[in-house]
Protein backbone atom coordinates (compact mmCIF):
# COMPACT_ATOMS: atom_id res chain seq x y z
CA UNK A 1 0.00 0.00 0.00
CA UNK A 2 1.49 3.38 -1.00
CA UNK A 3 1.48 5.85 1.91
CA UNK A 4 -0.68 8.96 1.61
CA UNK A 5 2.42 11.12 2.10
CA UNK A 6 3.56 10.45 -1.47
CA UNK A 7 4.31 13.36 -3.78
CA UNK A 8 2.78 13.62 -7.25
CA UNK A 9 4.34 15.47 -10.14
CA UNK A 10 3.63 16.20 -13.80
CA UNK A 11 6.22 17.15 -16.40
CA UNK A 12 4.51 18.89 -19.33
CA UNK A 13 6.73 18.74 -22.38
CA UNK A 14 6.30 19.56 -26.03
CA UNK A 15 5.83 15.90 -26.97
CA UNK A 16 4.89 14.09 -23.75
CA UNK A 17 3.04 14.56 -20.49
CA UNK A 18 4.73 12.49 -17.80
CA UNK A 19 3.43 11.79 -14.32
CA UNK A 20 5.16 10.32 -11.29
CA UNK A 21 4.43 9.29 -7.71
CA UNK A 22 7.39 9.41 -5.35
CA UNK A 23 8.15 8.84 -1.69
CA UNK A 24 9.78 12.00 -0.29
CA UNK A 25 12.15 9.80 1.71
CA UNK A 26 13.42 8.13 -1.47
CA UNK A 27 12.48 10.41 -4.37
CA UNK A 28 14.63 8.80 -7.04
CA UNK A 29 12.77 5.49 -6.81
CA UNK A 30 9.25 6.31 -8.07
CA UNK A 31 6.46 3.88 -7.30
CA UNK A 32 4.66 4.82 -10.54
CA UNK A 33 5.75 6.67 -13.65
CA UNK A 34 3.41 7.04 -16.62
CA UNK A 35 3.13 9.18 -19.73
CA UNK A 36 0.88 10.22 -22.58
CA UNK A 37 1.52 12.17 -25.77
CA UNK A 38 1.03 15.90 -25.32
CA UNK A 39 -0.67 16.35 -28.68
CA UNK A 40 0.11 20.07 -28.68
CA UNK A 41 -1.01 20.44 -32.30
CA UNK A 42 -4.57 19.80 -31.10
CA UNK A 43 -4.56 22.89 -28.91
CA UNK A 44 -4.96 23.97 -25.33
CA UNK A 45 -8.06 21.99 -24.38
CA UNK A 46 -6.48 18.77 -25.61
CA UNK A 47 -3.32 19.38 -23.57
CA UNK A 48 -5.49 20.04 -20.52
CA UNK A 49 -7.30 16.73 -21.04
CA UNK A 50 -4.01 14.85 -21.43
CA UNK A 51 -2.70 16.19 -18.12
CA UNK A 52 -5.92 15.21 -16.38
CA UNK A 53 -5.71 11.82 -18.09
CA UNK A 54 -2.22 11.14 -16.75
CA UNK A 55 -3.36 11.97 -13.22
CA UNK A 56 -6.33 9.61 -13.61
CA UNK A 57 -3.91 6.95 -14.91
CA UNK A 58 -1.76 7.41 -11.79
CA UNK A 59 -4.85 7.00 -9.60
CA UNK A 60 -5.75 3.77 -11.36
CA UNK A 61 -2.23 2.38 -11.17
CA UNK A 62 -1.68 3.27 -7.51
CA UNK A 63 -5.14 2.72 -6.08
CA UNK A 64 -4.98 6.18 -4.49
CA UNK A 65 -6.93 9.36 -4.98
CA UNK A 66 -4.78 12.27 -6.07
CA UNK A 67 -3.39 14.41 -3.23
CA UNK A 68 -4.49 17.91 -2.25
CA UNK A 69 -1.55 19.41 -4.18
CA UNK A 70 0.24 18.29 -7.33
CA UNK A 71 3.44 19.76 -8.73
CA UNK A 72 3.69 20.53 -12.42
CA UNK A 73 6.64 21.59 -14.54
CA UNK A 74 5.76 23.55 -17.65
CA UNK A 75 7.40 25.21 -20.62
CA UNK A 76 7.12 28.88 -19.72
CA UNK A 77 6.16 30.38 -16.36
CA UNK A 78 3.05 31.52 -14.53
CA UNK A 79 2.75 35.29 -14.51
CA UNK A 80 2.42 36.12 -10.79
CA UNK A 81 0.11 39.05 -11.55
CA UNK A 82 -2.35 37.40 -13.95
CA UNK A 83 -2.04 33.69 -13.11
CA UNK A 84 -1.70 32.88 -16.82
CA UNK A 85 1.19 31.13 -18.52
CA UNK A 86 3.76 33.17 -20.46
CA UNK A 87 7.03 32.65 -22.34
CA UNK A 88 6.08 29.12 -23.42
CA UNK A 89 7.40 27.66 -26.68
CA UNK A 90 4.17 25.62 -26.74
CA UNK A 91 2.46 28.80 -27.82
CA UNK A 92 -1.14 27.68 -27.35
CA UNK A 93 -0.47 27.72 -23.59
CA UNK A 94 0.47 31.40 -23.49
CA UNK A 95 -2.13 33.63 -21.91
CA UNK A 96 -4.12 30.65 -20.62
CA UNK A 97 -4.88 30.00 -16.92
CA UNK A 98 -3.53 26.45 -16.93
CA UNK A 99 -3.08 26.21 -13.18
CA UNK A 100 -6.63 27.40 -12.45
CA UNK A 101 -8.17 25.22 -15.15
CA UNK A 102 -6.44 22.12 -13.79
CA UNK A 103 -7.49 22.99 -10.25
CA UNK A 104 -11.11 23.26 -11.41
CA UNK A 105 -10.95 20.00 -13.34
CA UNK A 106 -9.51 17.97 -10.45
CA UNK A 107 -10.60 19.93 -7.37
CA UNK A 108 -7.06 20.22 -6.01
CA UNK A 109 -4.21 22.72 -5.91
CA UNK A 110 -1.31 22.87 -8.33
CA UNK A 111 2.18 24.16 -7.62
CA UNK A 112 3.68 25.20 -10.95
CA UNK A 113 7.22 26.02 -12.06
CA UNK A 114 9.01 26.05 -15.38
CA UNK A 115 10.95 23.02 -16.54
CA UNK A 116 14.37 24.54 -15.76
CA UNK A 117 13.31 25.25 -12.18
CA UNK A 118 12.13 21.65 -11.80
CA UNK A 119 15.41 20.38 -13.22
CA UNK A 120 17.37 22.56 -10.80
CA UNK A 121 15.26 21.53 -7.80
CA UNK A 122 15.64 17.81 -8.47
CA UNK A 123 19.40 18.09 -8.94
CA UNK A 124 19.69 20.25 -5.81
CA UNK A 125 17.68 17.87 -3.61
CA UNK A 126 18.83 14.47 -4.84
CA UNK A 127 21.30 14.93 -7.71
CA UNK A 128 24.58 16.62 -8.52
CA UNK A 129 23.86 19.66 -6.29
CA UNK A 130 22.86 17.67 -3.22
CA UNK A 131 23.77 19.37 0.11
CA UNK A 132 24.77 22.66 -1.58
CA UNK A 133 23.26 25.93 -0.37
CA UNK A 134 22.95 27.69 -3.74
CA UNK A 135 22.48 25.62 -6.91
CA UNK A 136 22.18 26.97 -10.45
CA UNK A 137 20.67 24.39 -12.76
CA UNK A 138 21.22 25.22 -16.44
CA UNK A 139 19.38 23.86 -19.44
CA UNK A 140 21.71 24.29 -22.41
CA UNK A 141 20.17 22.54 -25.38
CA UNK A 142 17.67 23.52 -28.07
CA UNK A 143 16.99 26.54 -25.86
CA UNK A 144 18.82 28.10 -22.93
CA UNK A 145 17.38 28.60 -19.46
CA UNK A 146 18.11 27.93 -15.82
CA UNK A 147 16.64 27.50 -12.39
CA UNK A 148 17.94 28.81 -9.07
CA UNK A 149 17.55 26.83 -5.85
CA UNK A 150 18.52 28.31 -2.49
CA UNK A 151 18.42 26.11 0.61
CA UNK A 152 16.14 23.66 -1.19
CA UNK A 153 13.66 26.30 -2.40
CA UNK A 154 13.14 27.50 -5.98
CA UNK A 155 13.67 31.22 -6.51
CA UNK A 156 10.89 32.50 -8.75
CA UNK A 157 11.44 36.26 -8.61
CA UNK A 158 9.11 39.26 -8.70
CA UNK A 159 8.03 38.68 -12.32
CA UNK A 160 8.42 34.90 -12.22
CA UNK A 161 11.44 35.02 -14.55
CA UNK A 162 14.34 34.31 -12.17
CA UNK A 163 16.94 32.25 -14.02
CA UNK A 164 16.11 33.39 -17.56
CA UNK A 165 19.79 33.95 -18.34
CA UNK A 166 19.33 32.70 -21.93
CA UNK A 167 17.99 36.12 -22.90
CA UNK A 168 20.83 38.22 -21.55
CA UNK A 169 22.83 39.83 -24.38
CA UNK A 170 26.44 38.86 -25.12
CA UNK A 171 29.10 41.43 -25.94
CA UNK A 172 29.52 42.02 -29.67
CA UNK A 173 26.65 39.72 -30.68
CA UNK A 174 23.87 41.20 -32.82
CA UNK A 175 21.84 38.27 -34.14
CA UNK A 176 18.10 38.81 -33.68
CA UNK A 177 16.54 36.41 -31.16
CA UNK A 178 12.97 35.14 -31.38
CA UNK A 179 12.23 37.08 -28.18
CA UNK A 180 12.86 40.36 -30.01
CA UNK A 181 16.25 41.01 -28.42
CA UNK A 182 19.63 40.96 -30.11
CA UNK A 183 22.66 38.89 -29.22
CA UNK A 184 20.88 36.75 -26.62
CA UNK A 185 22.84 33.84 -25.19
CA UNK A 186 20.27 31.45 -26.68
CA UNK A 187 20.84 32.89 -30.17
CA UNK A 188 24.59 32.18 -29.89
CA UNK A 189 25.27 28.96 -27.91
CA UNK A 190 22.04 26.96 -28.00
CA UNK A 191 22.46 23.76 -30.03
CA UNK A 192 20.70 25.05 -33.18
CA UNK A 193 22.63 28.34 -32.95
CA UNK A 194 25.98 26.54 -32.95
CA UNK A 195 24.84 24.40 -35.87
CA UNK A 196 23.83 27.52 -37.75
CA UNK A 197 27.21 29.16 -37.07
CA UNK A 198 29.01 26.11 -38.45
CA UNK A 199 26.85 26.02 -41.58
CA UNK A 200 26.98 29.77 -42.24
CA UNK A 201 30.78 29.68 -42.10
CA UNK A 202 31.12 27.04 -44.79
CA UNK A 203 30.34 23.76 -43.07
CA UNK A 204 27.73 21.21 -44.05
CA UNK A 205 24.30 21.32 -42.45
CA UNK A 206 24.89 18.75 -39.70
CA UNK A 207 23.85 18.26 -36.09
CA UNK A 208 25.97 19.31 -33.14
CA UNK A 209 27.21 15.81 -32.16
CA UNK A 210 28.68 15.50 -35.67
CA UNK A 211 30.39 18.87 -35.29
CA UNK A 212 31.90 17.66 -32.01
CA UNK A 213 33.08 14.48 -33.72
CA UNK A 214 34.65 16.48 -36.56
CA UNK A 215 36.42 18.67 -34.05
CA UNK A 216 37.95 15.59 -32.43
CA UNK A 217 39.13 14.57 -35.92
CA UNK A 218 40.92 17.88 -36.30
CA UNK A 219 38.57 19.83 -38.56
CA UNK A 220 39.35 23.54 -38.12
CA UNK A 221 35.82 24.93 -38.53
CA UNK A 222 34.35 22.39 -36.12
CA UNK A 223 37.00 23.27 -33.55
CA UNK A 224 36.32 26.96 -34.14
CA UNK A 225 32.61 26.36 -33.45
CA UNK A 226 33.38 24.67 -30.14
CA UNK A 227 35.81 27.43 -29.16
CA UNK A 228 32.98 29.89 -29.76
CA UNK A 229 30.89 27.82 -27.36
CA UNK A 230 33.69 27.86 -24.78
CA UNK A 231 34.26 31.61 -24.99
CA UNK A 232 30.63 32.66 -24.96
CA UNK A 233 29.64 30.15 -22.27
CA UNK A 234 32.42 31.53 -20.08
CA UNK A 235 31.27 35.11 -20.62
CA UNK A 236 27.61 34.24 -20.05
CA UNK A 237 28.02 32.11 -16.95
CA UNK A 238 30.49 34.48 -15.27
CA UNK A 239 27.88 37.26 -15.39
CA UNK A 240 25.46 35.04 -13.45
CA UNK A 241 28.19 33.98 -11.02
CA UNK A 242 29.12 37.59 -10.27
CA UNK A 243 25.54 38.18 -9.09
CA UNK A 244 24.50 34.83 -7.63
CA UNK A 245 27.84 33.18 -6.67
CA UNK A 246 26.41 29.62 -6.60
CA UNK A 247 28.11 26.69 -4.91
CA UNK A 248 27.32 24.34 -7.80
CA UNK A 249 26.32 24.80 -11.44
CA UNK A 250 24.62 21.75 -12.96
CA UNK A 251 24.58 21.81 -16.77
CA UNK A 252 21.78 19.85 -18.44
CA UNK A 253 20.58 19.70 -22.03
CA UNK A 254 22.23 18.31 -25.14
CA UNK A 255 24.97 20.96 -25.31
CA UNK A 256 25.74 20.14 -21.67
CA UNK A 257 27.01 16.73 -22.82
CA UNK A 258 30.05 18.33 -24.48
CA UNK A 259 33.12 17.70 -22.26
CA UNK A 260 34.68 21.03 -23.26
CA UNK A 261 32.39 22.86 -20.82
CA UNK A 262 34.02 21.15 -17.85
CA UNK A 263 37.66 21.55 -18.91
CA UNK A 264 40.23 23.66 -17.07
CA UNK A 265 40.57 25.88 -20.15
CA UNK A 266 36.90 26.81 -19.81
CA UNK A 267 37.27 27.51 -16.10
CA UNK A 268 40.25 29.75 -16.87
CA UNK A 269 38.13 31.76 -19.31
CA UNK A 270 35.34 32.09 -16.77
CA UNK A 271 37.84 33.39 -14.22
CA UNK A 272 38.82 36.20 -16.60
CA UNK A 273 35.27 37.56 -16.34
CA UNK A 274 34.83 36.80 -12.63
CA UNK A 275 35.12 39.45 -9.93
CA UNK A 276 37.36 37.22 -7.86
CA UNK A 277 40.98 36.01 -7.91
CA UNK A 278 40.06 32.32 -7.95
CA UNK A 279 37.21 30.05 -8.98
CA UNK A 280 36.24 27.05 -6.88
CA UNK A 281 32.60 26.74 -8.00
CA UNK A 282 31.80 23.22 -9.17
CA UNK A 283 30.47 22.98 -12.74
CA UNK A 284 29.13 19.47 -13.24
CA UNK A 285 26.83 17.39 -15.46
CA UNK A 286 23.50 16.25 -14.00
CA UNK A 287 23.02 12.94 -12.22
CA UNK A 288 19.31 12.36 -12.81
CA UNK A 289 19.15 12.45 -16.61
CA UNK A 290 15.67 12.86 -18.08
CA UNK A 291 14.12 12.07 -14.68
CA UNK A 292 15.02 15.47 -13.22
CA UNK A 293 12.05 17.37 -14.65
CA UNK A 294 9.29 15.11 -13.37
CA UNK A 295 11.03 14.44 -10.03
CA UNK A 296 11.49 18.17 -9.55
CA UNK A 297 7.81 18.77 -10.29
CA UNK A 298 6.82 16.35 -7.54
CA UNK A 299 9.32 17.93 -5.13
CA UNK A 300 7.61 21.31 -5.59
CA UNK A 301 4.95 20.08 -3.17
CA UNK A 302 7.34 18.76 -0.48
Amino acid sequence: MIPNSTLWGIDLGGTKVEGVIIDPQNPIAPSHRLRRDTGAVHGYEHILSQIVGVIRDLESASGLSHPARIGIGTPGVVDPFTGSLKNSNTTCLNGRPLRDDLASALNCGFVMANDANCFALAEAICGAGRNAEVVLGIILGTGVGSGIVINGQVLNGHHGIAGEWGHNPLCGETRLCYCGGKGCIESVIAGPSLERYYHENGGEKVRLPEIVSRSHSGEVLASQTLELLRAKFAEAIAAVMNILDPDVIVVGGGVGNIPLLYEEATRALILRHLYNHEMTTRIVPPQLGDSAGVFGAALLTA
